[in-house]
């Protein structure tokens, strides 16, 4: 089966993906010291991972992933925040493309176990 490389098409799939399609593809790279680490160049994403802004207005900036939203593939960071019309402030949505994880959060036993699984496959492939 041909995938469609027009970029209405690509847009649609993404649109009318599940929802366990959406959480792979919220994902992000993984800073040069972790790919060397796990052997593994990306990762989804999850609350509580650090990351660094890589494009945009905040670029450069790091923070703890507070929020993700896998349906429209943003990410909300502590202390990146924009003001509304009416004065408050609300977290502001970064595209995952746009950071680099740069600490993960490990205290999810599953996430752990699988990046110990991906360290023994890179050491044997190497």
């Amino acid at each position: 089966m041909n995938i469609s490389k027009k970029p209405r098409k690509q847009r649609k799939k993404i649109f009318i993906a599940p929802i366990h399609k959406l959480l792979k593809l919220t994902s992000a790279h993984l800073s040069p010291e972790l790919r060397e680490k796990y052997g593994r160049r990306s990762l989804p994403i999850r609350t509580g991972d650090r990351v660094r802004i890589m494009r945009g207005e905040f670029k450069g900036l790091e923070g703890k992933v507070t929020k993700v939203d896998h349906k429209r593939q943003f990410v909300y960071i502590e202390n990146i925040t924009m003001k509304k019309a009416d004065g408050s402030t609300v977290l502001k949505p970064i595209h995952a493309s746009k950071i680099v994880i740069t600490n993960l959060y490990l205290d999810d036993k599953y996430r752990a176990k699988k990046l110990e699984e991906s360290i023994k496959l890179s050491k044997e492939v190497s």
